[in-house]
Protein backbone atom coordinates (compact mmCIF):
# COMPACT_ATOMS: atom_id res chain seq x y z
CA UNK A 1 0.00 0.00 0.00
CA UNK A 2 1.28 3.72 -0.67
CA UNK A 3 -0.16 6.95 -0.39
CA UNK A 4 -0.06 9.35 -2.20
CA UNK A 5 -1.11 13.48 -2.04
CA UNK A 6 -0.86 15.78 -4.90
CA UNK A 7 -1.49 19.01 -4.95
CA UNK A 8 -1.05 22.55 -6.90
CA UNK A 9 -2.02 24.73 -9.99
CA UNK A 10 -0.51 22.41 -13.08
CA UNK A 11 -3.42 20.05 -13.49
CA UNK A 12 -1.62 18.11 -16.47
CA UNK A 13 1.23 16.87 -13.99
CA UNK A 14 -0.62 15.82 -11.74
CA UNK A 15 -2.90 14.11 -14.64
CA UNK A 16 0.56 12.78 -16.25
CA UNK A 17 1.77 11.26 -12.31
CA UNK A 18 -1.71 9.39 -11.97
CA UNK A 19 -1.47 7.88 -15.27
CA UNK A 20 1.47 6.68 -14.35
CA UNK A 21 0.51 4.91 -11.17
CA UNK A 22 -3.10 3.64 -13.46
CA UNK A 23 -0.29 1.94 -15.87
CA UNK A 24 0.68 -0.45 -13.18
CA UNK A 25 -3.27 -1.97 -12.99
CA UNK A 26 -4.14 -4.90 -14.74
CA UNK A 27 -5.80 -3.83 -17.91
CA UNK A 28 -8.10 -6.29 -17.87
CA UNK A 29 -10.08 -5.47 -14.46
CA UNK A 30 -9.54 -1.42 -15.09
CA UNK A 31 -13.51 -1.22 -14.34
CA UNK A 32 -12.83 -2.57 -10.86
CA UNK A 33 -9.58 -2.18 -9.47
CA UNK A 34 -9.75 2.26 -10.64
CA UNK A 35 -11.68 4.49 -9.29
CA UNK A 36 -12.33 8.24 -8.31
CA UNK A 37 -14.36 10.09 -5.69
CA UNK A 38 -15.29 13.66 -5.35
CA UNK A 39 -15.17 15.05 -1.81
CA UNK A 40 -16.39 11.61 -0.36
CA UNK A 41 -18.58 12.56 2.96
CA UNK A 42 -16.32 11.78 6.44
CA UNK A 43 -18.00 7.79 6.62
CA UNK A 44 -17.59 7.26 2.96
CA UNK A 45 -13.87 8.37 3.26
CA UNK A 46 -12.92 5.78 5.87
CA UNK A 47 -14.72 3.50 3.99
CA UNK A 48 -12.81 3.84 0.78
CA UNK A 49 -9.68 4.18 2.83
CA UNK A 50 -10.63 0.64 4.08
CA UNK A 51 -11.54 -0.51 0.83
CA UNK A 52 -10.55 -4.50 0.34
CA UNK A 53 -8.80 -5.18 -2.45
CA UNK A 54 -10.78 -8.74 -4.66
CA UNK A 55 -9.22 -11.14 -6.70
CA UNK A 56 -8.08 -9.03 -9.13
CA UNK A 57 -4.74 -7.43 -7.91
CA UNK A 58 -3.99 -4.39 -7.16
CA UNK A 59 -6.52 -1.17 -6.70
CA UNK A 60 -5.30 2.43 -7.32
CA UNK A 61 -7.92 5.05 -5.58
CA UNK A 62 -8.01 9.19 -6.48
CA UNK A 63 -9.53 10.93 -3.51
CA UNK A 64 -10.12 14.63 -4.90
CA UNK A 65 -10.06 16.50 -1.64
CA UNK A 66 -10.30 20.39 -2.36
CA UNK A 67 -13.14 20.47 -0.06
CA UNK A 68 -11.43 19.13 3.18
CA UNK A 69 -9.60 22.31 3.31
CA UNK A 70 -12.25 24.47 3.32
CA UNK A 71 -13.34 22.44 6.43
CA UNK A 72 -11.95 20.85 9.78
CA UNK A 73 -12.06 17.46 10.35
CA UNK A 74 -12.47 17.37 14.31
CA UNK A 75 -10.18 15.30 16.23
CA UNK A 76 -11.63 11.86 16.42
CA UNK A 77 -12.15 12.23 12.54
CA UNK A 78 -8.67 12.80 12.46
CA UNK A 79 -7.73 9.75 14.10
CA UNK A 80 -9.90 7.56 12.69
CA UNK A 81 -8.89 8.90 9.04
CA UNK A 82 -5.03 8.32 10.34
CA UNK A 83 -5.41 4.76 11.34
CA UNK A 84 -7.49 3.82 8.39
CA UNK A 85 -4.57 5.17 6.40
CA UNK A 86 -1.84 3.26 8.73
CA UNK A 87 -3.71 0.22 8.66
CA UNK A 88 -4.47 -0.19 5.21
CA UNK A 89 -4.52 -3.14 2.27
CA UNK A 90 -1.24 -3.67 0.93
CA UNK A 91 -2.78 -4.00 -2.85
CA UNK A 92 -4.54 -0.29 -2.27
CA UNK A 93 -3.00 2.86 -3.51
CA UNK A 94 -4.34 6.20 -2.57
CA UNK A 95 -3.85 9.52 -4.48
CA UNK A 96 -5.54 12.41 -2.65
CA UNK A 97 -5.80 15.68 -5.08
CA UNK A 98 -5.88 19.18 -4.79
CA UNK A 99 -5.80 20.94 -7.61
CA UNK A 100 -5.69 24.42 -7.35
CA UNK A 101 -7.05 27.44 -9.57
CA UNK A 102 -4.32 27.87 -12.54
CA UNK A 103 -2.01 30.89 -12.03
CA UNK A 104 -4.35 33.05 -9.62
CA UNK A 105 -1.35 31.97 -6.29
CA UNK A 106 -3.78 29.94 -4.45
CA UNK A 107 -2.08 27.65 -1.69
CA UNK A 108 -3.73 24.55 0.62
CA UNK A 109 -3.43 25.84 4.33
CA UNK A 110 -0.81 24.15 5.59
CA UNK A 111 -1.94 24.46 9.34
CA UNK A 112 -4.96 21.90 8.58
CA UNK A 113 -4.08 18.73 10.69
CA UNK A 114 -4.96 16.98 7.37
CA UNK A 115 -1.92 18.50 5.39
CA UNK A 116 -0.03 17.72 8.25
CA UNK A 117 -1.29 14.23 7.74
CA UNK A 118 -0.59 13.88 4.06
CA UNK A 119 2.35 15.64 4.05
CA UNK A 120 3.84 12.63 6.18
CA UNK A 121 3.27 10.15 2.89
CA UNK A 122 4.32 10.49 -0.56
CA UNK A 123 4.09 14.41 -1.11
CA UNK A 124 4.54 16.11 -4.04
CA UNK A 125 3.34 19.95 -5.16
CA UNK A 126 2.90 20.07 -8.89
CA UNK A 127 3.09 24.04 -9.37
CA UNK A 128 2.47 25.50 -12.61
CA UNK A 129 5.87 26.85 -14.28
CA UNK A 130 5.79 30.88 -14.96
CA UNK A 131 6.13 31.52 -18.54
CA UNK A 132 9.72 33.93 -17.57
CA UNK A 133 11.32 30.77 -16.07
CA UNK A 134 11.79 29.64 -19.45
CA UNK A 135 14.72 27.17 -18.31
CA UNK A 136 12.43 25.11 -16.32
CA UNK A 137 10.11 24.99 -19.05
CA UNK A 138 12.75 23.98 -21.37
CA UNK A 139 13.83 20.97 -19.41
CA UNK A 140 9.88 20.26 -19.44
CA UNK A 141 9.72 20.42 -23.06
CA UNK A 142 12.81 18.31 -23.74
CA UNK A 143 11.92 15.85 -21.43
CA UNK A 144 8.14 15.68 -23.02
CA UNK A 145 9.81 15.49 -26.61
CA UNK A 146 12.51 12.76 -25.49
CA UNK A 147 9.62 10.83 -24.54
CA UNK A 148 7.84 11.20 -27.97
CA UNK A 149 11.42 10.66 -29.78
CA UNK A 150 11.35 14.25 -30.51
CA UNK A 151 14.51 16.30 -30.96
CA UNK A 152 13.77 20.41 -30.47
CA UNK A 153 17.09 22.52 -30.74
CA UNK A 154 17.08 25.73 -28.31
CA UNK A 155 15.32 28.10 -31.08
CA UNK A 156 12.73 25.63 -31.69
CA UNK A 157 11.95 25.52 -27.72
CA UNK A 158 12.59 29.22 -27.62
CA UNK A 159 9.63 29.63 -30.50
CA UNK A 160 7.53 26.80 -28.56
CA UNK A 161 7.52 29.19 -25.03
CA UNK A 162 7.05 32.34 -26.95
CA UNK A 163 3.78 31.31 -29.20
CA UNK A 164 2.31 28.60 -26.66
CA UNK A 165 3.34 29.81 -23.21
CA UNK A 166 3.07 27.81 -20.26
CA UNK A 167 0.56 25.80 -21.05
CA UNK A 168 1.63 22.30 -20.45
CA UNK A 169 -1.08 20.53 -21.87
CA UNK A 170 -1.18 23.16 -24.72
CA UNK A 171 2.37 22.28 -25.17
CA UNK A 172 1.66 18.84 -25.61
CA UNK A 173 -0.47 18.34 -27.60
CA UNK A 174 1.52 20.95 -29.74
CA UNK A 175 4.14 18.83 -29.74
CA UNK A 176 2.31 15.22 -30.66
CA UNK A 177 1.08 17.55 -33.86
CA UNK A 178 4.47 17.91 -34.68
CA UNK A 179 5.24 14.63 -34.64
CA UNK A 180 2.55 13.71 -37.00
CA UNK A 181 4.23 16.30 -39.31
CA UNK A 182 7.57 15.34 -39.36
CA UNK A 183 7.05 11.84 -39.35
CA UNK A 184 9.49 9.43 -39.68
CA UNK A 185 12.04 12.11 -38.64
CA UNK A 186 12.54 13.42 -35.56
CA UNK A 187 14.09 16.90 -35.84
CA UNK A 188 11.84 20.12 -34.77
CA UNK A 189 13.02 23.05 -36.14
CA UNK A 190 12.13 26.64 -35.59
CA UNK A 191 10.16 27.15 -38.88
CA UNK A 192 7.82 24.30 -38.16
CA UNK A 193 6.37 25.56 -34.69
CA UNK A 194 6.22 28.96 -36.19
CA UNK A 195 4.28 27.32 -39.08
CA UNK A 196 2.22 24.64 -37.59
CA UNK A 197 1.94 26.07 -33.57
CA UNK A 198 -0.90 28.42 -32.73
CA UNK A 199 0.63 31.61 -31.38
CA UNK A 200 -0.87 34.32 -29.06
CA UNK A 201 -0.16 36.77 -31.50
CA UNK A 202 -2.96 34.40 -33.72
CA UNK A 203 -5.08 34.10 -30.67
CA UNK A 204 -4.70 37.77 -29.59
CA UNK A 205 -5.72 39.25 -33.49
CA UNK A 206 -8.68 36.43 -33.37
CA UNK A 207 -9.84 38.03 -29.87
CA UNK A 208 -9.31 41.87 -30.70
CA UNK A 209 -11.43 41.73 -33.60
CA UNK A 210 -14.20 40.04 -31.36
CA UNK A 211 -13.47 42.62 -29.41
CA UNK A 212 -13.83 45.33 -31.94
CA UNK A 213 -17.48 43.92 -33.17
CA UNK A 214 -15.15 43.00 -36.20
CA UNK A 215 -17.32 39.59 -37.07
CA UNK A 216 -16.28 39.19 -40.27
CA UNK A 217 -12.52 39.10 -39.90
CA UNK A 218 -12.92 37.82 -36.07
CA UNK A 219 -14.58 34.69 -38.33
CA UNK A 220 -12.02 34.66 -41.27
CA UNK A 221 -8.66 34.79 -38.54
CA UNK A 222 -10.86 31.81 -36.50
CA UNK A 223 -10.67 29.79 -39.91
CA UNK A 224 -7.37 30.46 -40.20
CA UNK A 225 -6.70 29.32 -36.56
CA UNK A 226 -8.65 26.08 -37.85
CA UNK A 227 -5.70 25.29 -40.50
CA UNK A 228 -3.53 24.58 -37.33
CA UNK A 229 -5.38 23.19 -34.80
CA UNK A 230 -9.27 21.28 -34.01
CA UNK A 231 -11.75 24.07 -32.50
CA UNK A 232 -11.27 22.50 -29.14
CA UNK A 233 -7.71 23.05 -29.06
CA UNK A 234 -8.19 26.49 -30.47
CA UNK A 235 -10.94 27.18 -27.45
CA UNK A 236 -8.74 25.92 -24.75
CA UNK A 237 -6.00 27.95 -25.68
CA UNK A 238 -8.05 31.13 -25.77
CA UNK A 239 -10.17 30.60 -22.71
CA UNK A 240 -6.29 30.78 -21.16
CA UNK A 241 -5.87 33.79 -22.86
CA UNK A 242 -9.36 35.37 -21.49
CA UNK A 243 -8.16 34.07 -17.93
CA UNK A 244 -5.15 35.93 -17.97
CA UNK A 245 -6.72 39.15 -19.45
CA UNK A 246 -9.54 39.06 -17.51
CA UNK A 247 -7.39 38.80 -14.35
CA UNK A 248 -5.06 41.57 -15.88
CA UNK A 249 -8.34 44.18 -15.84
CA UNK A 250 -9.46 43.29 -12.82
CA UNK A 251 -6.42 43.81 -11.12
CA UNK A 252 -4.76 46.54 -13.03
CA UNK A 253 -5.47 49.02 -10.80
CA UNK A 254 -4.86 47.38 -7.47
CA UNK A 255 -1.46 45.20 -8.47
CA UNK A 256 1.66 46.15 -10.25
CA UNK A 257 3.00 44.82 -12.82
CA UNK A 258 5.26 42.33 -11.27
CA UNK A 259 2.27 41.27 -8.92
CA UNK A 260 -0.08 40.67 -11.83
CA UNK A 261 3.20 38.76 -13.47
CA UNK A 262 3.25 36.62 -10.22
CA UNK A 263 -0.65 35.77 -10.63
CA UNK A 264 -0.68 35.24 -14.44
CA UNK A 265 2.49 33.21 -15.01
CA UNK A 266 3.71 35.83 -17.06
CA UNK A 267 7.30 38.03 -17.74
CA UNK A 268 6.09 40.92 -16.48
CA UNK A 269 7.38 42.82 -19.93
CA UNK A 270 4.28 40.93 -21.48
CA UNK A 271 1.70 42.21 -19.22
CA UNK A 272 2.95 45.34 -19.73
CA UNK A 273 2.06 45.03 -23.67
CA UNK A 274 -0.86 43.07 -22.74
CA UNK A 275 -2.68 46.01 -20.56
CA UNK A 276 -1.55 48.26 -23.30
CA UNK A 277 -3.28 46.32 -26.03
CA UNK A 278 -6.70 46.25 -23.42
CA UNK A 279 -6.50 49.53 -22.90
CA UNK A 280 -9.70 49.91 -24.58
CA UNK A 281 -11.47 46.64 -24.09
CA UNK A 282 -14.41 46.21 -21.26
CA UNK A 283 -14.09 43.93 -19.04
CA UNK A 284 -17.24 42.89 -18.97
CA UNK A 285 -17.15 42.15 -22.61
CA UNK A 286 -14.22 39.67 -22.23
CA UNK A 287 -16.19 37.76 -19.15
CA UNK A 288 -19.45 37.39 -21.60
CA UNK A 289 -16.49 36.19 -24.02
CA UNK A 290 -15.70 33.59 -22.00
CA UNK A 291 -18.81 32.50 -20.33
CA UNK A 292 -20.22 32.01 -23.72
CA UNK A 293 -17.13 30.27 -25.10
CA UNK A 294 -17.58 28.10 -21.91
CA UNK A 295 -21.08 27.20 -23.22
CA UNK A 296 -20.03 26.25 -26.35
CA UNK A 297 -17.32 23.77 -25.19
CA UNK A 298 -19.75 22.32 -23.06
CA UNK A 299 -22.16 21.22 -25.85
CA UNK A 300 -19.26 20.24 -27.86
CA UNK A 301 -17.56 17.54 -25.23
CA UNK A 302 -21.07 16.44 -23.81
CA UNK A 303 -22.10 15.39 -27.92
CA UNK A 304 -25.04 18.07 -28.02
CA UNK A 305 -22.68 19.22 -31.27
CA UNK A 306 -23.03 17.52 -34.14
CA UNK A 307 -20.58 20.06 -35.83
CA UNK A 308 -18.01 21.39 -33.43
CA UNK A 309 -16.48 23.94 -35.61
CA UNK A 310 -20.10 25.45 -36.28
CA UNK A 311 -20.70 25.92 -32.44
CA UNK A 312 -17.45 28.30 -32.19
CA UNK A 313 -18.92 30.35 -35.33
CA UNK A 314 -21.92 30.92 -33.83
CA UNK A 315 -20.46 32.74 -30.59
CA UNK A 316 -18.04 34.79 -33.20
CA UNK A 317 -20.82 36.15 -34.99
CA UNK A 318 -23.87 35.94 -32.55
Amino acid sequence: MAVYFFYGDEEYNIEQEIFRLKKGLDKNFLEMSFKTFDNPKFPDLVAILRTQPMMFGKMLVIIKCNDYFTKTFDDKEMKQIEEALEDNNDNLDIVFVAELPRNEGKKLDSRKKLFKTLTKYNAKEFASIPTYKTADLEAWIRKQAKGKDLELDSDAMTAMISQVGNNLREIDGELDKLKLFVHPNKKITKQMVNEFCISNEDLFAFSDYLMKGEKDKALLEYRKLLEKQYCLGIVAALQTMLRRWIILKAKASECSAFELAKLTGQHEYVVKLTLQKLKNTNLKDLVKLKQNLTKAEFKIKSGQSLVPEKEIEDVIIG
